[in-house]
């Protein structure tokens, strides 16, 4: 790949000049995944041109705007609430304008407009960029609305407005949509087919912010393994690409490589892999490279090969310990996470107990737990009857959680007595005389704060732990730092 020309001062001060002069105020919240946070970044950035700043002071604002998921009730249910609170202030600030983003916006379109009596527009995750003609509609005194799903948005020439930043950490979007079709899920319908973003892009914002003093970025998408750059086009479209195409092709594992080598300091993550996508040279690329974090988080939702059926899961019981194992042998230093759901469908008592042996045969180090919530619009909605009683799901659901923080405190006694590397990102939320950053794997340590300061990397000596945080002492720089 051809070397790219880093132009991120020149790009640094046309943002400057923009935010001096902008006059209206920007105030955006966001729920639910990493990659909406991302998606806000990019709002904030369409807005910077249209004369908004972002503001931290929901009264101020000219323009709220709230970023939404609809992957479960109760996250629909906070926005919900959110849009009473605006509705409170929009009385006092009439002139006020209220939009809605993302996922829900998309699921639910006009309905919107007819329920939420104060939301002016709705705009889906693939129509940012139309933000200036619809508020230009707002302006006008009309509702307006853009859901239209993309086969080649990627947002991948647009520099994010980093929001609410802490200078170290950020989050670098790879791919958009997902061909999963899981049954449980309504982000294919949300955010559409999966398509990638050019790698030059993509190394260029890397390079950008290493430039800007970033230590850490975080490789983001619905399926990031399943990231394949042939000149653009829907993946599923790829089979159709020329010889030429086809043979220079760029897949996950040879773009993890790309921007491990492009800033050799620079700490990669990325989030989220599905385990029918994440391949062995992908694993062997975290292994071949100090600076890609080690961690994996690898939803499972469920144990039983059954119920992964029925949740049209490409994976089985067994290719998830076949690949669980390979991880271990390539990668026995890493640290792996689940997603897991209780009370899916048709779930029985033995379902719920192949659920926990997995647990027992993995020892996350840590996860996300939930039960099961029944989304409209999904295969499960519309084929399935959410039979398990809320009362099973719960407690089904608290024998998970239990059994991971079991887990999950073996796993953090394990680094007792021995050093890692931390980067430290902010105050302790617990104490301000303590610094917190997270390992490699992904674990949260803190430590007295002495001369460091946010965005050293610093050795750690652990001497205590509770089962998600690791307790010590830095005793020196790390040599990456």
């Amino acid at each position: 790949m051809e070397k790219i020309i880093d132009e991120s001062k020149q790009g640094e001060n046309l943002i400057l000049d923009a935010k001096e002069k902008n006059t209206r105020k920007l105030f955006i919240e966001s729920y639910g995944c990493a990659m909406n946070f991302s998606d806000s970044e990019i709002v904030a950035s369409i807005l910077s041109n249209e004369g908004f700043n972002t503001t931290q002071n929901l009264e101020d604002a000219d323009l709220v705007l709230v970023n939404t998921c609809s992957i479960r009730d109760k996250a629909e249910q906070t926005v919900r609430k959110r849009l009473e609170k605006y509705n409170a202030v929009k009385r006092i600030n009439p002139k006020m304008k209220v939009g809605v983003l993302g996922c829900m916006a998309e699921r639910l379109k006009t309905k919107f407009l007819e329920e939420e009596k104060i939301v002016d527009l709705v705009v889906g995750p693939d129509a940012y960029k139309d933000l200036p003609n619809l508020l230009a509609e707002v302006d006008e005194g009309r509702d307006a609305i853009n859901v239209i799903l993309s086969k080649e948005e990627t947002y991948g020439d647009i520099a994010p407005v980093r929001l609410n930043t802490n200078g170290v950490t950020a989050f670098v979007s790879i791919t958009r949509g997902c061909d999963n079709m899981c049954t449980f899920c309504v982000v294919p319908f949300t955010r559409g087919r999966e398509r990638s973003r050019d790698p030059h892009s993509i190394i260029e914002e890397v390079n950008d912010l290493w430039n800007r003093g970033y230590k850490e970025i975080t490789l983001l998408g619905q399926n990031v393994d399943s990231y394949l750059w042939y000149g653009g086009g829907l993946k599923k479209d790829f089979v159709k690409a020329t010889e030429m195409q086809k043979a220079t092709a760029v897949n996950f594992s040879q773009l993890l490589e790309i921007c491990a080598k492009a800033q050799p300091k620079m700490r990669i993550r990325f989030s989220t892999s599905n385990p029918q996508d994440l391949t062995l040279d992908v694993i062997e690329t975290m292994a071949k490279y100090n600076n890609i974090c080690k961690h994996i988080h690898l939803p499972v939702q469920s144990g039983s090969n059954r119920i992964l059926k029925e949740m049209n899961r490409l994976h089985t019981r067994e290719a998830y310990f076949e690949l669980i194992d390979n991880i271990r042998r390539i990668l026995p230093n890493s640290a792996i996470s689940q997603d897991l759901i209780a009370g899916f469908p048709t779930e029985t008592e033995q379902d719920h107990l192949d659920t926990l042996s997995l647990m027992e045969y993995v020892k996350y180090n840590f996860g996300y737990m939930f039960t099961y919530s029944e989304r409209p619009g999904t295969m499960a909605e519309r084929k399935m009857e959410d039979d398990i009683p809320e009362d099973v799901k719960k407690r089904r659901l608290a024998e998970i959680v239990q059994l991971q923080r079991e887990h999950s405190e073996i796993k953090t006694k394990a680094y007792l007595n021995t050093t890692v590397e931390v980067l430290i990102e902010r105050e302790s939320k617990k104490s301000n005389d303590q610094w917190s950053g997270r390992t490699s794997q992904n674990i949260v340590a803190v430590f007295p704060k002495k001369q460091y300061k946010v965005g050293d990397l610093v050795n750690v000596n652990i001497t205590n732990c509770t089962s998600a945080t690791l307790i010590g002492d830095a005793i020196g720089y790390s040599e990456n730092n």
